[in-house]
């Protein structure tokens, strides 16, 4: 039974050399409707566990691989999201651009619930989850001075007023660490920083998939105004999925559209992020540790 089982997520893989284009979901967004699912495939990692099987198949006639971050019955709070196995899982997958699609609270008055914004820029203040395929034994620096793909964000922008959305393209995305919502002290703190949308998720995507060197970008819909707002209510989990609900057919048809313009053959706008990132050599770097890293140092002519 388990040789059946490998063989079948083997042929699940595609054609050799077959490349994707990943999309991820997060709080309300599950599943993806308009994909025509070819199968789905269980991966193994040298990090553990994704969150839950990938889903291959045709988003616009462009093959794409669909995961649920926190699980398809959402199983995991964002510092639990096992980050570095999923976008593992995309990279194997043949996937060099990665769209992400997120709930967000809004740190703006002019940025409304239902309204999508598009950020270029986060601040990490996670404390508890790792964010690098780097260490034990072999030390990488990646730039990251600008965290997002511009490809990437010129599709989604395109898509999201082709589908009549309110898109703000730009803007600062914090990252904090959950899982409980923003006390007013550290919403107020956030805006006057300058922020423009908060989460949970994405700054450890985007530096991942910066060190796999896959083109990531973030739709983010907005679902609240935290609570810093005066004349809202403070965030609840039944108002963010309120909104999801609503807004989830413009979203499901934005990331539609903007996989219809992207080419999945195209290397992405940071496909040499590790040319000049890893500092050990690689006959100094324990062999347990090369191995991990193997998909992504085998460019590497140190």
């Amino acid at each position: 039974m388990k040789k059946e089982n490998e063989k079948k997520k083997i042929s699940l893989k595609g054609k050799r050399g077959e490349k994707r284009i990943g999309l991820i979901g997060g709080s309300g967004l599950y599943s993806l409707p308009g994909l025509e699912i070819t199968g789905e495939v269980a991966l193994r990692t040298p990090f553990g566990a994704p969150s839950d099987s990938y889903f291959l198949g045709n988003l616009s006639s462009v093959p794409v691989a669909f995961l649920a971050r926190h699980g398809r019955h959402h199983s995991f709070l964002p510092h639990e999201v096992n980050y570095r196995a999923n976008v593992w899982g995309f990279r194997k997958l043949g996937c060099s651009w990665l769209l992400s699609a997120s709930a967000c609270g809004s740190m703006r008055e002019a940025y409304k619930p239902t309204d999508i914004v598009l950020p270029d820029q986060f601040l990490d203040l996670t404390k508890r989850r790792v964010s690098t395929f780097f260490g034990d034994g072999c030390v990488g620096h990646v730039s990251f001075a600008h965290p997002v793909s511009g490809v990437l964000l010129d599709a989604l922008e395109a898509a999201a007023k082709a589908e009549g959305a309110v898109c703000h393209r730009g803007g600062t995305y914090v990252c904090m660490e959950g899982p409980q919502f923003s006390m007013k002290a550290e919403s107020l703190l956030y805006r006057s920083w300058g922020a423009d949308v908060i989460g949970m998720t994405n700054a450890t995507e985007a530096k991942l998939c910066r060190e796999a060197e896959i083109g990531y970008a973030s739709m983010a819909l907005v679902t609240d105004y935290d609570c810093w707002h005066e004349e809202e209510q403070a965030v609840s989990v039944e108002a963010v999925l309120g909104v999801l609900k609503k807004n989830a057919g413009t979203a499901n048809r934005v990331l539609a559209n903007a996989v219809r313009h992207l080419d999945p053959n195209r290397p992405s706008d940071c496909a040499d992020a590790l040319r000049s990132a890893v500092l050990t050599r690689k006959d100094r770097i324990p062999p347990a540790t090369l191995k991990r890293l193997a998909m992504f140092l085998k460019k590497e002519a140190r």
